[in-house]
C-alpha cells in the first residue's frame, strides 16, 4: 500500500497531461485544478522533498557572494546534468538558463537567485555556514533548491509539456543587479512570462502572499564625499568642519520627503553610512555619507536623484565645504510590478493547491528586488511563500545573522512554481506559434 501511495501523484499528473496529446484544445476546470494538487503531493514525497533539503543544506554550508557563485553554479549544473536537462552557461558570469520541454512556445521562465550575504551566521546547527563572513541570510539557498525540485518534477513530465519551461538561476540579486546582466546575456530570449518566489518568515507555512500591480519599490543608492579643512577641535575657527556640513545635509535630505513629496506617493530617503574622523579632538579633512532612496514610480525616483545631489552640494557650500555625489555604486532597480493577468493565474493555481484561505494579500513594501528588471520588459509575477511555524520557535526576517529556513517551505515553493509554469503552458500552448524553436545545438 505504501508503494501505491507513492505513485498516486504521478498517476494524477499523467491523467491530466495525457489528454493534451489528443485533439482537445482545452481542459476542464477540474482537470486544471488537479495539476496544482498533484504537484504539491509529488513535492511532499521523500524523493523530492529530501532531495531539496540536501541541496539547500549543501548550499547553505558554502555560501558565495554576488558574481562569485562558482561552486553554487557548478552544483546546479551537476544537478541539471543528472536530470538530463539541457542548459546554457555562463550568463552574467555564473548564471545558468535551463530548458525543459519542446523548445517551442510558450516559453515560461522560473527564476531563482543564488547569492549570499556578507555576514557571520550566529545560528548554531549542523549545517551552519562554513565560510567565515558569508551567510545565506535571505533564503536564496532555499530558492535554488525549490527551483531544482520544480525542475525534477517537470523533467519527469517533459514529454507531456506542449511548450518550454525556462529555468533561470541568477547571480547577484543582493545589490549587484544580476537580473539586468542576465537579460543582456539573453536569459529571456523568446520568454513570454516569468515567475519569481521568495521565502518569508512573516507568514505561516502553507500560505502564499502577493498582490497585483506594484509590490516592491524602485531604489537607488548614493554616496557623497564632503571635503573641508581639518584642524584641532579646540580651535574650530581655523578649520572648515565637514562633519557639521554633512550633518546639515542629512537633516535637509529628510525634508525631501516631508516637504516636497506627495504624501500619497510613498518615498524614502535614508542615510545609513557616515564615516569621518578618527580622534575625539581632531576635525577631519573630509567625511563620507551614503544611503538609499526608494519610490514607486520612475519619475519620483529620478526627482529624488536630482534633489539629493542638489541638497548635498548646496548644504556643503553653505558651510564652506565642497561635495562630490555619485550614484553609480549600484544599479538603480525599477519598481517590481505584478502583471494583473498573471495575478489571476496565480490566484487560480494557489486556490486549487492550497485553498482560498491560504492566499494572503500584502501591502506594497519599500524594499526592492532585481526581479523588477525582468518584469519591466515582459509580464512578470513575484510572490512570497510563508514558512513561519511558531511551534518550531521564532523565525527572524531576512538579512539577519539569526535567519533560519523552515525546510517544509521547500515543497510548497517548488509545487507552486512548477504548477504556475505547467498550467500556463496548458492554457496557452496554442498561442505564439510564430516564435522560433530554440536550436538543440545552442544548448
Amino acid at each position: 500500500m505504501g508503494h501505491l501511495r507513492r505513485w498516486v501523484p504521478l498517476i494524477l499528473i499523467l491523467c491530466i497531461l495525457i489528454p493534451l496529446s489528443s485533439s482537445r484544445s482545452t481542459l476542464t476546470p477540474e482537470e486544471l485544478a488537479l495539476v496544482a494538487t498533484s504537484f504539491l503531493n509529488l513535492a511532499k514525497t521523500p524523493e523530492v522533498s529530501e532531495y531539496m533539503v540536501r541541496i539547500r543544506r549543501r548550499l547553505h554550508e558554502y555560501p558565495e557572494l554576488g558574481f562569485e557563485e562558482f561552486e553554487t553554479s557548478k552544483l546546479i549544473r551537476a544537478a541539471l546534468d543528472e536530470m538530463g536537462i539541457r542548459y546554457k552557461h555562463p550568463l552574467a558570469v555564473t548564471g545558468i538558463v535551463g530548458y525543459i520541454g519542446t523548445g517551442k512556445p510558450p516559453f515560461v521562465a522560473l527564476r531563482a537567485d543564488m547569492d549570499a550575504l556578507a555576514m557571520e551566521e550566529t545560528v548554531e546547527w549542523e549545517h551552519k555556514s562554513k565560510v567565515s563572513g558569508k551567510m545565506h541570510a535571505c533564503g536564496h539557498d532555499a530558492h535554488v533548491a525549490m527551483l531544482l525540485g520544480a525542475a525534477k518534477m517537470l523533467q519527469g513530465r517533459r514529454h507531456e509539456l506542449q511548450g518550454t519551461v525556462v529555468l533561470v538561476f541568477q547571480p547577484a540579486e543582493e545589490g549587484g543587479g544580476g537580473a539586468k546582466i542576465m537579460m543582456e546575456d539573453g536569459a529571456l530570449e523568446n520568454v513570454s512570462v516569468i515567475f519569481g518566489v521568495h521565502v518569508t518568515a512573516r507568514y505561516p507555512i502553507g500560505t502564499v502572499v502577493s498582490r497585483p500591480g506594484p509590490i516592491l519599490a524602485a531604489s537607488g543608492f548614493f554616496e557623497a564625499v564632503i571635503s573641508g579643512k581639518g584642524g584641532h577641535a579646540a580651535i574650530p575657527q581655523h578649520a572648515v568642519d565637514p562633519i557639521v556640513a554633512a550633518s546639515s545635509a542629512i537633516v535637509s535630505l529628510q525634508h525631501l520627503i516631508s516637504r516636497e513629496a506627495d504624501p500619497l506617493d510613498s518615498q524614502v530617503v535614508t542615510v545609513a553610512k557616515f564615516e569621518g574622523g578618527g580622534a575625539y579632538n581632531v576635525i577631519p579633512d573630509s567625511v563620507t555619507i551614503g544611503g538609499t532612496f526608494r519610490a514607486f514610480s520612475k519619475e519620483s525616483l529620478y526627482q529624488l536623484t536630482r534633489r539629493i545631489e542638489e541638497v548635498i552640494r548646496r548644504q556643503a557650500s553653505v558651510h564652506r565645504c565642497n561635495a562630490s555625489v555619485s550614484f553609480d555604486a549600484k544599479p538603480f532597480y525599477p519598481v517590481t510590478e505584478n502583471d494583473r493577468y498573471l495575478h489571476q493565474h496565480f490566484l487560480n493555481v494557489a486556490e486549487d493547491m492550497l485553498g482560498a484561505s491560504k492566499i494572503l494579500d500584502m501591502k506594497p513594501l519599500m524594499g526592492s528586488e532585481d526581479f523588477s528588471f525582468y518584469s519591466e520588459v515582459i509580464p512578470g509575477y513575484f510572490y512570497y511563500v510563508g514558512m513561519k511555524n511558531e511551534t518550531l520557535g521564532v523565525y527572524e526576517p531576512g538579512h539577519s545573522p539569526h535567519f533560519r529556513v523552515n525546510e517544509d517551505v521547500l515543497s510548497y515553493g517548488a509545487a507552486v512554481q512548477a504548477s504556475l509554469a505547467a498550467r500556463y503552458i496548458l492554457e496557452h500552448h496554442h498561442e505564439d506559434e510564430a516564435v522560433k524553436e530554440v536550436p538543440q545545438d545552442e544548448l
